[in-house]
């Protein structure tokens, strides 16, 4: 097995129904994890040119159709940044995964809704040339963790809840003002999606709409996602799967100087200043 020095990871997600059609929805690039989890995706990859978009298409589109796959499914790849044309299977992750939301955005398409359509019977309307990307598109996945403590898992009641939406921002959540945090489940408690007509647009945006993000009472991982976007590897798109831990000691820097409580709060109070009497 090949040696792969600074992997980029990069999925494609597909699309099949039931009436041998298969189509791809274009790439996401999940290169920023911790500890091998995604907290930050975004599509499309800045790293892959058109030729090669299109042949780790159709190499996914292929993939699915040798086994007859229906419905929502992603095939992820590693990929060498100094030679992306050089990408390996990895493996398929048969369902719509967290990050689904990015490709919604630059496609058009409800994924959710075609799931859905096609585990019904129905044939998919469009082929592979109807198909376009349009715009960039960033998520980042809100944690129940302490980042000032070696990301240790947090929990609580949250007291104060603002989750930005509109103007190119979208969060998927499932909390509101009263919820209980446990550490039972799955650390995540929601997902800021941000869009823009080129990618420094929504870097920006995703920035913002982090910054707005409260969850007062909960200790969360948005202060770090908002350091992150800003580290200048990610804004030049220089990104690989163990950029996050080289640099975590300079991202974790100072955050634990002033609690993120104090930030929520902060922020909560002056959202609650800005609201219509």
């Amino acid at each position: 097995e090949r040696w792969v020095d600074r992997p980029r990871h990069i999925e494609i997600q597909v699309l099949a129904d039931g009436h041998g059609n298969v189509v791809h929805l274009g790439e996401r690039e999940c290169s920023l994890q911790r500890r091998h989890q995604k907290i930050i995706e975004e599509a499309p990859s800045v790293l892959l040119d058109a030729g090669t978009r299109a042949a780790m298409g159709e190499a996914a589109v292929q993939a699915a159709r040798s086994c007859g796959y229906e419905g929502a499914g992603t095939v992820e790849f590693i990929v060498p940044g100094s030679d992306p044309s050089s990408y390996y299977f990895m493996e398929m992750n048969t369902r719509l995964q967290v990050e689904h939301p990015v490709t919604e955005l630059i496609t058009g398409l409800d994924l959710v809704e075609w799931q859905l359509r096609v585990a019904a019977g129905e044939q998919l309307p469009y082929g592979q040339e109807d198909i376009t990307l349009t715009g960039h598109a960033v998520e980042a996945r809100i944690c129940a963790e302490d980042p000032a403590r070696g990301f240790l898992p947090s929990g609580g009641t949250v007291l104060a809840l603002h989750e930005p939406q509109g103007d190119g921002v979208r969060t998927d959540s499932g909390l509101s003002e009263g919820t209980e945090v446990g550490s039972l489940y799955d650390p995540m408690l929601s997902k800021v999606i941000a869009y823009g007509p080129d990618r420094a647009t929504a870097l920006r945006k995703l920035r913002a709409a982090l910054a707005e993000t409260v969850t007062l009472g909960v200790q969360t991982n948005a202060g770090f996602l908002r350091r992150l976007l800003a580290h200048p590897a990610v804004v030049a798109g220089d990104l690989d799967t163990g950029l996050v831990e080289r640099e975590a000691e300079e991202l974790l820097a100072g955050s634990g100087d002033v609690p993120e409580e104090v930030y929520d709060a902060a922020a909560a109070v002056r959202l609650s200043s800005l609201a219509p009497a």
